[in-house]
């Protein structure tokens, strides 16, 4: 690490700038499956990234930077390039309208399949066809928070790396092991290693409160409107329901998500 009095930031002022157009890349394809590098932003992101133990490419910093970097850069490792950007350069590479003013490329950790099914008495949550960012952000929140294994990003489900899903997460996608997979691929594997499936269900299967949801588990969230698609559904060993008031047609998926999660880890070895 290095102190930030003895070091200085090199001023780009150019929004054509390498560093800044894979910024601005990242920030608006969420290309890291491609690039091999994801885009997070806020002073919090970059400390829980810091903190998770991730390798940062690069930091840029919105002048005038001097209050924020002297805070961060001492933190940051003497590998990392840190950049001093003019808020009208900066503000052009980054989405929110009103930026923190520090941003930064890094390099997500790779993850196998083992990662998540490896651990003995495990509990998995698998995840179809999620679309709002927001709701996956939170579910992978909630997963680490009630001590789940690792993620499986099955098909249709949104790029996690969408900055809406960075910030919903909260530093936990930066930990949590999560692998993107077809469900075919990961049932099998699941199957190999005695995963009992659940799968959430909106209108019928056993109530959350009688479930089995003895370990090793993978719990199955599907769609925000269409739900777990039929023949994941025929898949799995049990449909588990969440009662709740008829005047709701139905929960949130990361709420019930959430509470499957809750009332799995009870059965969970720490």
């Amino acid at each position: 690490m290095t102190n930030s009095s003895t070091r200085e930031l090199r001023r780009v002022t150019s929004r054509t700038n390498s560093l800044v157009k894979e910024l601005r890349r990242a920030f608006a394809h969420y290309d890291s499956d491609q690039s091999g590098v994801a885009a997070i932003e806020g002073v919090r992101m970059l400390e829980e990234a810091l903190r998770s133990g991730l390798r940062l490419r690069t930091v840029f910093f919105r002048e005038p930077a001097a209050k924020i970097a002297d805070r961060l850069l001492a933190q940051i490792s003497n590998k990392t390039e840190a950049l001093a950007l003019p808020a009208e350069v900066f503000d052009s590479a980054v989405l929110t309208e009103s930026p923190q003013g520090v941003a930064a490329l890094l390099e997500p950790k790779k993850y196998s399949l083992n990662d998540v099914l490896g651990k003995p008495q495990a509990l998995v949550l698998a995840l179809a066809g999620i679309q709002d960012p927001g709701n996956l952000g939170t579910l992978l929140r909630s997963a680490e928070a009630f001590s789940a294994a690792g993620s499986l990003l099955l098909e249709g489900t949104v790029n996690p790396w969408n900055p809406k899903c960075v910030r919903a997460a909260a530093g936990s996608l930066f930990r949590l092991p999560t692998v993107k997979i077809k469900f075919a691929e990961a049932l099998a594997a699941l199957r190999e290693k005695n995963f009992r499936v659940v799968a959430g269900s909106s209108h019928k299967g056993t109530p959350l409160h009688e479930a089995d949801l003895k370990a090793p588990l993978c719990i199955l969230i599907g769609n925000e409107g269409a739900g777990v698609p039929k023949p994941m559904l025929d898949s799995a060993d049990q449909l588990v329901s969440i009662p709740h008031s008829e005047k709701v047609e139905s929960l949130n998926a990361a709420i019930a998500g959430s509470l499957i999660l809750y009332e799995a880890a009870k059965n969970v070895r720490h």
